[in-house]
């Protein structure tokens, strides 16, 4: 763990003191760039690593976060009806122009513009969960119930059923 963070994660440490959050941003030497690698770095349970999942609506090419918990995946098909639209995984040019961000290390907030956001509802059963802070090394604890006000977000059931 480093104490003086990247320019990157900076620009979310600034951002939470910004919105009134007192959650202290790490880097790790450790990546995190999957969910089992951040759970596996922080030592705790996939489920609790909010992951920031980009996606570009097809006809608008708007882009739209989802938040989910690392250990589900997301359901296209219901993103695309909450959208009004079909939705569809970008390149990683494409994320990095809306969020300023790198794949890996997509915050919840502090995009280069304003983002519509979906949180997995299942993070909000959990007690901690954390969320990338702007780089693959890059990390904060927070509690899932801050989500919405930290990302206007919209709490919605976004996690893909897999057949029995």
């Amino acid at each position: 763990m480093t104490t003086v963070l990247s320019t990157a994660a900076q620009k979310v440490q600034q951002a939470l003191i910004a919105r009134g959050f007192s959650y202290q941003v790490v880097e790790l030497s450790q990546t995190t760039r999957s969910s089992a690698e951040a759970a596996q770095a922080v030592g705790c349970q996939i489920e609790q690593i909010a992951k920031s999942i980009i996606f570009k609506t097809r006809q608008t090419a708007r882009p739209l976060l989802v938040i989910a918990s690392g250990i589900n995946r997301v359901d296209e098909h219901r993103l695309s009806e909450l959208a009004g639209e079909k939705v569809e995984k970008p390149d990683a040019d494409f994320v990095r122009e809306k969020t300023g961000f790198v794949i890996g290390g997509v915050p919840p907030f502090a995009h280069a513009q304003k983002l519509e956001t979906y949180i997995d509802e299942d993070l909000l059963k959990l007690d901690e969960i954390w969320a990338a802070a702007g780089t693959p090394f890059a990390v904060f604890k927070l509690s899932p119930a801050d989500l919405p006000a930290m990302t206007g977000g919209r709490v919605v059931a976004i996690k893909k059923i897999q057949p029995a």
